[in-house]
């Protein structure tokens, strides 16, 4: 279990909350502007995850700073600022010095007009009361607020008793918040897989309501969302609301019982690797090679993100995976030759190399190979050169040695002596490969 999954027990009380948040490691920089604003006579505080983090004793977090102080007022009482989103009420106040200098990114409480588009407020109204802006948040369990100058913990909607609840639930109307930014949506069920919660009924109700509202959020925003939640010990507890709710065919393929069903389960016993993940979830397609690469690209994905999940779709696990059933099936048999064994070695030595060495170990993971089936893969690899460029002859060498000139021709006689290397590992030597390329350009091979 790692660090961030050990929590301590919820809160009992506002009591043991304060307590909890009194011992948190606030950064000094910016405890030195929340001193700051509350000697000039404003309302500071430290909200959002990280005081949800400290309270279920997670350790150091990335603490968000908020204020009644409006920009133009924490542009006059700071010497360094920086206007980063100003518009959206945001200033970066360049705090302390050597070690300990910290931009904290400073926002002012606000309040946001309708939401025309599903993702940004038509305006934002800067507040001077701190419930107001909580009021605007997603969840209840980030919609906690520390004063840790006054030593004052505000849970103005509940959070604490979802804690202890093991609930994921709106701030306010989940209707109108999920209304006003389809990618809460999704964080929804994130935090559900991330926390080990279940949604809140009314919570999870709303949205299938909010799905038009979600196919306006860039898809970029929700592959962030996505790989969060496959990375969770988990994923089903987030996977399932999804495919409930109808957030899954917005973002995935959708699947009929019982493969939905066995996907899930398949991804928690996967490492906790993403693209693996990813890849599992989209495994039951995978010859639908169009429809795959679709909802890949509609993630935008980076290149090498997107290669992966491609490749562990492909042909190439399809055969390593009948490889090994024919191997599995020649085994049973008691006259099994050294024939037999050398071709059931080059079959997986060819499906590895359609698959690239770099995918054999998240293969492996997909198709939950046992132990046996790992060893005699591995036995059959030892040694193995997996793609022409592994050889130990270049091309330069047979150009250097008169066998070949450059060009076209090149290439295959190399394919060719990477095809004969496959059969027989051992044959990945400079000698043999030489006489070998000798012999087939003497017309002899």
């Amino acid at each position: 279990m790692s660090e961030r999954e050990q929590r301590l027990s919820p809160p009992a009380d506002l009591e043991e909350a304060r307590a909890r948040m009194a011992a948190a490691p606030i950064p000094p920089a910016i405890m030195a502007v929340l001193q700051t604003l509350d000697k000039a006579g404003f309302h500071g505080v430290v909200v959002g995850g990280a005081v949800r983090d400290a309270l279920l004793g997670q350790g150091e977090g990335d603490w968000d700073v908020a204020s009644n102080a409006t920009p133009e007022e924490v542009t006059q009482l700071f010497p360094r600022t920086i206007p980063t989103g100003i518009e959206h009420g945001t200033v970066t106040v360049l705090s302390g010095r050597g070690d300990e200098r910290h931009a904290v990114e400073l926002t002012t409480f606000r309040g946001e007009g309708a939401y025309h588009d599903g993702r940004r407020p038509s305006e934002v109204r800067f507040l001077r009361e701190l419930t107001e802006d909580l009021a605007r948040r997603d969840l209840t369990i980030n919609a906690f607020a520390w004063d840790p100058v006054k030593g004052v913990f505000t849970d103005a909607f509940g959070g604490l008793e979802d804690l202890r609840a093991r609930l994921i639930r709106a701030v306010g109307d989940p209707v109108q918040r999920f209304a006003e930014d389809g990618l809460r949506t999704m964080r929804a069920v994130r935090f559900a897989a991330s926390m080990g919660f279940r949604l809140a009924p009314e919570t999870e109700a709303a949205i299938a309501g909010a799905l038009e509202v979600f196919d306006k959020v860039s898809r970029e925003r929700v592959r962030v969302e996505l790989v969060k939640l496959l990375a969770t010990a988990r994923p089903s507890l987030g996977l399932r609301p999804m495919a409930v709710t109808g957030l899954w065919s917005r973002v995935l393929a959708p699947l009929a019982e019982p493969v939905l069903e066995e996907a899930i389960a398949a991804v928690d016993r996967l490492p906790r690797r993403p693209t693996l993940r990813l890849a599992r979830l989209l495994w039951p397609i995978r010859a639908e090679r169009a429809e795959v690469e679709a909802i890949i690209e509609a993630l935008r994905p980076s290149r090498e993100e997107r290669a992966r999940v491609l490749g562990l779709t492909a042909e190439g696990v399809d055969e390593l995976a009948a490889a090994l059933d024919a191997q599995g099936e020649d085994d049973a048999g008691t006259d099994a030759d050294a024939d037999a064994d050398d071709g059931r070695g080059a079959a997986l030595r060819r499906a590895a190399a359609e698959l690239g060495r770099g995918l054999l170990d998240d293969a492996q993971d997909l198709l939950e190979l046992d132990a046996a089936a790992r060893a005699e893969l591995a036995a059959a690899l030892e040694g193995a050169a997996l793609s022409p460029k592994e050889l130990a002859l270049k091309g330069r060498d047979l150009i250097s040695a008169g066998v070949a000139a450059p060009g076209p021709a090149l290439g295959e006689l190399l394919e060719q002596l990477f095809d004969w290397v496959l059969e027989a590992p051992e044959r990945n030597t400079s000698e043999a490969l030489l006489a070998r390329a000798r012999a087939m350009m003497a017309g002899e091979g």
